[in-house]
């Protein structure tokens, strides 16, 4: 438990600390069909990042203002559907979507764009464009009209929404989405906020978290296990629709030396214990990241 959080959920229950306001964001749970079922794409986070530092989670990152650009190419499910799947207005919607795609393409290199609505992009060397996006330089948008291709948004498809509870220093309304590879496509091998990548199917990845050896957020852990019963990769677009998409949140309670954090409905990621009665200010900023899977 981060030293900070006793004293922040007792400052926000007091109503002296107002919770920061989630930054929408959006991630993709990368999968491929490996020799005994679906793998799933994760990062390690290097040691050196503000936030979830060594943490393992799915390529996702911030909403950025140019993904809800009217101009972009689109192919599949349009915005007012994804809209109505998502519980959100179309323009949020589609900058949820397309801030997914353009974050797995930076981080990841695998790009859910095509020339038309039925086919994806070839492989081809894409480091000086992601570079590009990642830098900020151009948009998404800009990128699919230069090189002549519309983001599938087919290919993807609503899992989960979790957002990080009101007593963490970074909060994150984060949309997490499953997708499996487009064929002839690799995911990239270095990235440049991870020391480490590996391709995991869900049983190994979770059965790595319960001894200790991958560590990950609540998010990350939890759709790994929600994917355990699947036999394909594609079978987890077809799974998806039949999900709710609330918000998940964590809540907490301080109770004399002891605090508590629950999720409802997840009680296996339930914090329970003890805490030192002398620890940082509620201000004081922590690296320990919050659960959102980013």
């Amino acid at each position: 438990m981060p030293p900070s959080w006793p004293a922040r959920i007792r400052a926000v229950e007091a109503g002296e600390l107002t919770p920061p306001v989630p930054k929408p964001s959006a991630t993709i749970v990368l999968l491929r069909d490996g020799a005994a079922g679906p793998e799933a794409y994760l990062l390690r986070r290097r040691a050196s990042m503000a936030f979830a530092a060594g943490m393992y989670a799915y390529p996702g990152g911030g909403v950025d203002p140019r993904d809800a650009d009217g101009e972009i190419g689109w192919a599949g499910p349009s915005p007012q559907e994804w809209g109505a799947r998502l519980g959100v207005d179309p323009g949020t919607a589609q900058a949820v979507v397309c801030a997914a795609v353009r974050e797995t393409f930076e981080e990841a290199g695998v790009l859910l764009a095509g020339p038309d609505a039925s086919g994806t992009a070839p492989p081809r060397d894409w480091s000086a464009e992601r570079a590009a996006l990642e830098a900020h330089e151009i948009s998404f948008a800009g990128f699919l009209r230069e090189h002549g291709l519309v983001l599938r948004s087919d290919l993807l498809a609503g899992w989960a929404r979790w957002v990080t509870p009101v007593f963490e220093e970074r909060r994150y309304d984060t949309w997490f989405f499953v997708a499996a590879m487009p064929p002839g496509q690799l995911a990239a091998l270095e990235v440049g906020e991870a020391d480490k990548v590996a391709w995991l199917s869900p049983a190994d990845a979770v059965q790595g978290y319960e001894q200790g050896r991958y560590g990950m957020l609540p998010p990350t852990v939890t759709v790994l296990r929600e994917l355990l019963p699947l036999r394909a990769a594609a079978e987890a677009l077809s799974a998806a629709s039949s999900r709710g998409l609330d918000p998940i949140l964590g809540r907490a309670e301080v109770a004399g030396d002891r605090m508590t954090v629950r999720w409802s409905g997840y009680e296996e990621l339930t914090i329970d214990g003890h805490y030192p009665q002398e620890g940082p200010s509620p201000d004081e900023p922590q690296r320990r990241g919050s659960p959102d899977g980013t």
